[in-house]
């Protein structure tokens, strides 16, 4: 009987055959998102796709456009109402994968770098 436990340096057969690179578990989440892009060199875009799952530090999405690339910077509003509205969160994030999806769509996996509106628990508006 060949164990893992007996033999240390021997991979069992239930380990995966590939490191988990992801820092916390995804949950489905349906929700709209604003995706723009941070770096003046590139184009400009706005993009008002729909999540497909989220965790805390990340979101992937589908999306139409082809302007998406390993390495970009973005920013991203989600989950996303209107352009007014106070409960927005904003983030710097990267994009780390691209999937090419069946008619013309993009699977988009993006890392969230930072958040860029909330600053030391400050609530907005008017100071006293």
């Amino acid at each position: 009987m060949d164990d893992s436990a007996s033999n240390p340096g021997r991979p069992s057969a239930l380990e995966a055959p590939y490191a988990e690179l992801r820092r916390a578990r995804r949950a489905k989440l349906a929700r709209p998102m604003r995706v723009r892009p941070s770096d003046p060199r590139d184009d400009h875009f706005e993009d008002l796709p729909t999540s497909v799952n989220a965790s805390k530090y990340g979101i992937y999405f589908t999306s139409k456009k082809p302007n998406y690339y390993k390495g970009m910077r973005v920013f991203v509003t989600f989950p996303y109402a209107s352009a007014h509205d106070p409960m927005n969160s904003d983030y710097v994030a990267e994009v780390v994968r691209i999937d090419a999806m069946p008619n013309g769509k993009f699977g988009v996996a993006v890392d969230l770098k930072m958040t860029v509106n909330m600053a030391g628990g400050s609530k907005p508006g008017p100071r006293a």
